[in-house]
């Protein structure tokens, strides 16, 4: 789906920055121009960056 609508960034676009090591939104924000137009978009590209860091922490071993 698409979440920028000004730079036509999707949410898959914005999970493939962040499994190439974006963690924040300004990371997101360097690397895809997200919400550095309008800013219509930055509720939902931080509930995609914040739901793909949890599927990561999830699919972590536990350490003992």
């Amino acid at each position: 789906m698409y979440v920028c609508l000004c730079h036509g960034v999707t949410d898959t676009a914005i999970e493939a920055a962040i499994d190439d090591g974006a963690v924040s939104m300004k990371q997101i924000t360097q690397e895809l121009n997200v919400g550095s137009q309008c800013g219509k978009c930055c509720s939902c590209a931080k509930k995609v960056l914040n739901n793909k860091l949890m599927q990561i922490a999830e699919a972590q071993p536990a350490v003992a």
